[in-house]
């Protein structure tokens, strides 16, 4: 039986979700496409604070649940038919895991968002407990669940940080 060429439409598809996956190219870098990728995000992030675009954290975590659920859906079609359950050029996860550790911060505040990258990207490598847990999660559902983790907890330490710090500092 011969099958016919994929459609035209059916590669379009295949390539925005490549595309989106990548984190909009991003996770393309030959070296630690991980780290290039979440700081392509960072400096998305601070160019939609920069511009007025995000007033408050509502509107940072609106911006991670958005990417998770795009993401999830870029990924489970770039993974279709792949030998590979977590290529490393797949960083839209990166993004949205730290989106969400973005979620407490403020874009006028260059240090809290610089440790929210830091701790998030420590967790994401390190991944201690639940992160790991999530990793082995099947398919898309695990390439996302890991960095949500690592994203929610990296959020909730520099959130620590900062009450810690205005405390000592009162």
């Amino acid at each position: 039986m011969i099958t016919p060429p994929p459609s035209p439409h059916s590669r379009l598809a295949g390539a925005a979700a490549d595309w989106i996956s990548s984190g909009f190219g991003s996770g393309y870098a030959r070296v630690a496409p991980g780290t290039v990728g979440s700081a392509a995000a960072l400096l998305f992030w601070l160019m939609l604070s920069w511009f007025g675009l995000l007033h408050s954290p509502r509107d940072t975590l609106i911006l991670a649940v958005g990417t998770t659920v795009v993401g999830t859906l870029a990924v489970r079609a770039s993974l279709r038919g792949r030998r590979e359950d977590d290529p490393g050029w797949i960083v839209i996860d990166e993004w949205a895991g730290l989106f969400l550790a973005l979620a407490g911060t403020s874009g006028a505040d260059l240090l809290m968002a610089g440790m929210a990258f830091g701790v998030f990207r420590l967790f994401d490598v390190a991944k201690p407990g639940p992160v790991a847990w999530a990793e082995r999660l099947p398919g898309a559902l695990g390439v996302m669940a890991d960095d949500i983790i690592a994203g929610a907890l990296a959020c909730l330490v520099v959130q620590a940080a900062w009450i810690l710090a205005r405390a000592a500092l009162a």
